[in-house]
């Protein structure tokens, strides 16, 4: 699981910036950033689809054990990422605003003209600008999610319905949170990729909500 996490959430990460990979592709491959959460989430699952097959062992009753400890580590993942001034939000005047000069990159005008094309910010003063802290709001949600999830853990009555569940309101928070964050937009030029797979997600969960899976299938 854990190798199979680290690829994935690298992998997506490096498709998510095929232009700084054009640039510099060996110090893209091999920094140490650049671990994604949906993409390990990917990437996870298929590794641990894996074991669990060869061992013969119910995926569905794993998923459902694990769903609240996912959203979990996402959540306290996003203070590390506060905390290093990383995945941070578009520029704002909220009073709530953080900036982060030393930030991974800093929030500054330059790092936005020069990665962040995109993103509007004529209505700043050039320099260090406040952005959206993103992460925070993440970890708000995904705590409440995962109380959310937590609680109904012993009320299980069909197999893998809570994974389902999870798989809905993660893509929900990451959905909604995407329209402030600073990650390109490709699809009609309004949804990022994150937010593709967030909807791939929410739909998986929502389908097999409805059309639940025998406890021995995948």
């Amino acid at each position: 699981a854990a190798i199979g996490g680290v690829l994935g959430s690298k992998i997506y990460y490096l498709l998510e910036n095929l232009d700084q990979v054009i640039d510099n592709p060996m110090g893209m491959i091999f920094s140490g950033s650049g671990l994604v959460f949906l993409g390990g989430l990917m990437g996870g699952t298929f590794a641990v689809t894996i074991v669990l097959q060869k061992n013969n062992l119910p995926w569905l009753i794993f998923a459902d054990i694990v769903a609240p400890l996912l959203i979990l580590g996402y959540g306290i993942g996003r203070i590390g990422c506060f905390l290093v001034g990383d995945d941070y939000g578009i520029p704002t005047h909220l009073p709530w605003a953080v900036s982060f000069p030393d930030g991974l990159p800093p929030s500054t005008s330059q790092v936005f003209s020069t990665y962040y094309p995109w993103i509007d910010i004529s209505g700043f003063v050039p320099g260090v600008l406040p952005v959206h802290p993103t992460q925070l709001y993440e970890f708000t949600l995904t705590v409440a999610i995962f109380y959310f999830l937590w609680s109904r853990r012993n009320s299980v009555k069909i197999a893998g319905s809570l994974f389902f569940l999870y798989l809905i309101l993660a893509g929900i928070e990451r959905f909604v949170i995407e329209f402030i964050r600073t990650n390109e937009k490709y699809l009609f030029d309004i949804f990022s990729g994150s937010q593709i797979i967030s909807m791939i997600m929410i739909i998986i969960g929502s389908y097999f909500l409805i059309n639940p899976l025998p406890k021995r299938e995948l």
